[in-house]
């Protein structure tokens, strides 16, 4: 049973950090304001845990404008997409041997 945990990665137990990453998977990036609008985020919640997954290297962040308006959106790395797929495949191995 423990073997089953090996792979589960502490970044993704947060459902905020697990859901950031769900999106970011089946898209190519999201914009700060469609994340916050998915998940039900305040700012600072939103802002808080994209910069976790960001000094772990699982997103990146890239600030631009839009007219005069800033637009910060995020884009999963390699790195990033490979630790949540394995994240995903353990949480599934271990609903299988349960």
């Amino acid at each position: 049973m423990i073997e089953a945990f090996q792979n589960i990665n502490k970044a993704f137990e947060s459902k905020v950090r697990l859901g950031i990453m769900a999106v970011l998977m089946v898209n190519e990036d999201a914009d700060f304001n469609t994340l916050k609008e998915l998940l039900s985020l305040t700012d600072g919640n939103l802002a808080s845990h994209t910069r976790a997954l960001e000094e772990l290297g699982y997103i990146v962040c890239q600030k631009s404008f839009v007219g005069r308006k800033p637009k910060t959106s995020f884009r999963a790395t390699f790195e990033g997409k490979k630790a949540f797929k394995t994240h995903i495949e353990a949480l599934e191995n271990f609903l299988k041997s349960t």
